[in-house]
Order: structure tokens, then sequence, then C-alpha cells
């Protein structure tokens, strides 16, 4: 295990060399996968590895460098250069340390890791990954091939040390699986996949459940076709939700406000959604995939309302956007090892509504029930939106058939406020996650 007083000696060696202030990542971890194609083992690995990120700021002048070689006299070459190129940057007036009594008093045990996952055997993580495909492959006849399954896990140590006597660590963990089945009849071939996520291994769900699931999702997708241009509610499924809601944490990210990317700035207090939308952003919940005892500055990481039925209430900001935008630290700095912190997302996620995924389809007269989102199109400084998509027809309150290769066009801005039915059926299978959701009207361009 890596040793915490490298972290501490570095940064006091900074400091005689005229550092005015710094901090430090350390990270140790261990990861494995195995990925399975129609019954063979496709690729195998397992890593592991430790990485040191040292920050250092001369006045208003900062450098960032990291590496994976923890010997000594890397580490002596790591600070002296480290310490070179702050010394040649600009100075920018709203860098530095956050201000010492912000920092983390507490460092909550969230249980986020999972030393049972090491117990496991190759060969049993092997079978798991070959039953998940084949539940896929044996549910129907015309499952006939597959992009393969994959079983994979990792743990990790964090430790983060700051000159201004902060002292934190946690280890964290995580598991995943998933399968890409792939289904034909009449010449026509249709893809499609279902995962499971947890911190705990043992939590996940059942191979034979995702692969069924997996291999319903490819089967609907038969027969697709193309629908004429319309303008009609649109139901997103909760993973296509939970990339909506993704947009929204784009504008209310502290970087894109401060540059000018976003059609949220200055929109604090007021409407910018329907009644019926909530979001939270957590980064407290126990086992929670966004979840962590402190952020990448050292602050404690606490539950923030961003909007409340509708009204803008909280940015996400880190301490560099908070000071840029004349505001306070969310606690949402976020890190890689070699990377200056920004704000990112813990736990963001849409509250449950009132309403059944059956009941929000049956509420449609016609419209589109959206599982899938292709392309980028979404401009984050005017609201605009515009992504291909694939889905399945609804009409009369039933779903009917498959639809494909069309466009669901409108504003973010509008979409937002046209929310007018929320599910129930909230699952945290992410970081970023959101209910099944309508919107009263949007474009859907077809032929």
């Amino acid at each position: 295990m890596i040793d915490p007083e490298i972290g501490q000696d570095l940064l006091t060696r900074a400091k005689k060399k005229g550092a005015t202030g710094g901090d430090i990542v350390m990270a140790e971890s261990s990861s494995f996968s195995v990925q399975i194609r129609m019954g063979e083992i496709d690729k195998i690995s397992q890593a592991s590895g430790k990485k040191l990120g040292l920050r250092l700021f001369f006045g208003k002048k900062t450098s960032i460098s990291a590496t994976s070689d923890l010997t000594p006299q890397s580490l002596t070459s790591l600070l002296n250069d480290t310490c070179e190129m702050a010394k040649a940057t600009e100075e920018d007036p709203f860098s530095g340390l956050p201000d010492a009594d912000q920092l983390a008093k507490n460092i909550p045990d969230l249980r986020l890791d999972d030393p049972g996952v090491e117990s496991l055997s190759v060969d049993q993580k092997i079978k798991m990954a070959k039953e998940l495909e084949a539940a896929a492959l044996s549910y129907d006849p015309k499952i006939t091939n597959s992009e393969g399954s994959e079983v994979s896990h990792y743990r990790s140590h964090i430790w983060f040390f700051n000159s201004d006597g902060f002292k934190g660590d946690f280890p964290a963990a995580g598991s995943s699986l998933s399968v890409s089945p792939i289904a034909g009849e009449n010449g026509q071939m249709q893809r499609d996949y279902w995962y499971s996520t947890h911190r705990k291994f043992n939590q996940l769900a059942k191979p034979a459940e995702v692969g069924i699931k997996a291999a319903q999702r490819a089967l609907r997708r038969l027969g697709a076709r193309k629908i004429k241009t319309c303008e009609v509610p649109v139901v997103f499924d909760p993973e296509m939700a939970g990339s909506l809601v993704g947009n929204l944490f784009s504008a209310v990210a502290g970087s894109a406000l401060y540059r000018g990317a976003s059609f949220l700035i200055d929109k604090l207090g007021v409407q910018i959604a329907s009644p019926l939308v909530t979001v939270i952003d957590d980064g407290t919940i126990p086992e929670g995939l966004g979840s962590k005892p402190f952020d990448g500055e050292g602050l404690p990481v606490e539950r923030h309302s961003i909007v409340e039925k509708g009204v803008l209430k909280n940015y996400i900001l880190d301490t560099y956007s908070a000071r840029k935008l004349k505001m306070k630290s969310t606690g949402n700095a976020s890190r890689s090892i070699g990377d200056s912190p920004s704000a990112g997302p813990t736990n963001f996620f849409m509250m449950a509504g009132e309403s059944t995924p059956g009941g929000i389809i049956s509420s449609v007269k016609s419209g589109l029930y959206v599982t899938e989102m292709i392309g980028f199109g979404v401009n984050m400084i005017t609201g605009d939106f515009s992504r291909g998509a694939a889905g399945i027809w609804i009409e009369n309150g039933e779903l009917t058939y498959p639809v494909e290769e069309v466009t669901v066009a409108g504003n973010l801005k509008e979409m937002f406020l046209n929310i007018d039915r929320v599910g129930n059926d909230l699952v945290f299978n992410g970081s970023v996650v959101a209910p099944t959701l309508r919107i009263s009207k949007m474009t859907i361009a077809g032929n």
C-alpha cells in the first residue's frame, strides 16, 4: 500500500522551495474484466497501479503534474519540475486552495468499499459472464448473435492532503455486468443491451435477469420502421431521461457558467422546469455510485437541491468556478490524478414522481417512447436539442411498433418546462439518473 507520508513529505519540501500552497492526490487501484463472445473468452484483463498527482501554487501561479513512479528519485524530479512549471505560468487571480475554514472536519463512512469482491475466483467471474450471455442467446430463436458480455470490478484507495493541514482517505469499489445481444428476422438485424452496476458485487442483478432483459430489448426493435414528421408527446425511458438530466447538469456546472456556455446563466430563482421536476445532487448516499466523503479539494460533500418544483435553486461549483462567479463552492470539485479540479456531479438525479411508467404510456394518444438516442446535437448555449433516436411508437396508449432513423428535436428550455408526467421508477443504476418522463410536445423528424 502507498505510504501516506510520501504526500506529506512532498508538500513540506515544496514549501521549502517557495510554494505558497499545494495539494496531493494519491490513488492505489486494482481492476478486473472478462469479456465473453459467443461462449468463448474474448478478452480478460487484470491490472493494478499507483498514481500521484501534485498541484502547487506560487502565489497566483500554479502547475499540476502526475506520475505512476513513486520511487524517491522520481518524486524528487516531479517536485522540481512542478515548481519550475508553476513559476513559468501566468498568474490567475482566481487560483488557489479553498479557504481552510471550508475544509471537511469529518470523513463519514459511506460504505463505498467491497472487500468481498477479492474473494471471487477468476473462474467464477468467467462463469458468470458466460451465464449472462447464454441467458440472452437462449431466450428466443431470433437472438442469433452477440456483441458479447462483460463482468468487471475495481477497488481503489484515495488519499488527499493539502498544505493547510487537510488529511483524508477512503476506499471505494464498483462492479458491473453487461451484455449486448443481436436479434435477427427477415434479413434485419437489431442489437440492444442491458446491464447492472453497484458498489457491491453481491448486489448486482442476477446474470439471467440481465441477459433476458437485454434479449427482450433487442427483440422489440425488430421490424423497426420510419415515421412521418410530426409534433407529438414524447416519453423518455429512464436511461434516456437520465441523459436529459445529464444535459441539465452540463448547464448548471460552474465551468460552463463562467465561460458563458450555458442557457441557465443568471437563472437562479427562476422557473426553468415544470413544477413536477425536482433535481438533487447528493454525494452522501451510502453506497451511492457518485458518493464520496469529501470532494476533490477536501471540502465536505453535501446534499443540494438544484431544482425545486421547477425553480433553479443552486449551481454546481468547485472553488475556482465559485470564485469566478463570486459565489461559494458547493463541494463538487471532481478531479483525476493529473488534472485541475472542476465541478462535477455526485449522485445527480430527478426525484421520482407519482405516475407509473405504464400510466405515462397509456396517457399518450399518439407519440414516441424513446429508448435510444444517438449523436451529440445539443447546444448548451442556446438549449437547442436535436438527436437521432429509436424507440417504440405509442398509439391509443399502447406500445405498437418499433421506430428508428428519426430525430427528436426541441429546445431544452422548453423541454424541461413541458415535462407533464414524471414516473415512480427511479433506480440508481448510475450516478446521473432519472425516472420515466413525458414531454408534452416535441418535433419528431422522419420521412
